[in-house]
């Protein structure tokens, strides 16, 4: 559920790409487009955090636990606070091919830190357990097959519920809605993104602090 929701909570926001799916839509006078428009962008959403589910995997062999979810913190903390000063926007040409909009997908949500915020839960995923270091990490390599079937489905989950939140906001403001909307109502969902990777390190931190 919590990966479900914080992919959900992606796909809300419009830097996350369902905005430039709208605009090719309308750009092309196609709802076809629209819809086409989300997959590459889901593709390179997924990409950029499968890249942190991997990191992880990796380091919990070698590390421990406590070690890494206060960096996890730190890193979350930073990150938050990187993103309320430094205030990037991503630009792009409108005449983009779908290997140019997953690539534009994967920087955009690796700059918003969009693996970063599943740390906490992938932190929380079981690893295999043995007595001394050296099978400690022998094991844990030995159970890669479950480990990587665990991580896939927790990267397909989140892809989904990205995926059906931008599309279902994608197709209301095309067919219904329009750009105008976001002028007059939308919220800033990107500050509360901010604010989010801030809470969710300082909640992180006290949690692993002895």
């Amino acid at each position: 559920m919590a990966l479900a929701g914080l992919g959900a909570f992606h796909g809300l926001n419009p830097a996350m790409g369902w905005l430039f799916a709208v605009a090719l839509g309308l750009q092309r006078k196609s709802r076809g487009a629209v819809l086409q428009a989300l997959l590459p962008i889901a593709a390179g959403h997924a990409l950029s955090v499968a890249a942190v589910i991997v990191a992880i995997s990796v380091l919990r062999v070698f590390f421990d636990i406590t070690v890494l979810e206060i960096s996890a913190a730190v890193a979350l903390i930073a990150f938050g606070l990187y993103r309320l000063l430094a205030r990037h926007r991503g630009r792009a040409g409108m005449q983009v091919s779908g290997a140019q909009l997953l690539l534009w997908s994967f920087l955009m949500a690796t700059a918003h830190g969009a693996g970063l915020m599943l740390i906490p839960v992938l932190l929380g995923m079981p690893i295999a357990d043995a007595h001394s270091e050296h099978s400690h990490h022998m094991a844990a390599f030995s159970s890669l097959g479950p480990s990587a079937g665990t991580a896939l489905a927790a990267l397909g989950v989140h892809t989904l519920g990205m995926l059906a939140a931008a599309g279902a906001i994608a197709i209301v403001v095309y067919e219904w809605a329009g750009l105008a909307f976001l002028r007059r109502s939308w919220i800033n969902v990107d500050l509360i993104w901010v604010f989010a990777l801030i809470g969710a390190g300082v909640i992180l931190l006290l949690m692993a602090l002895p």
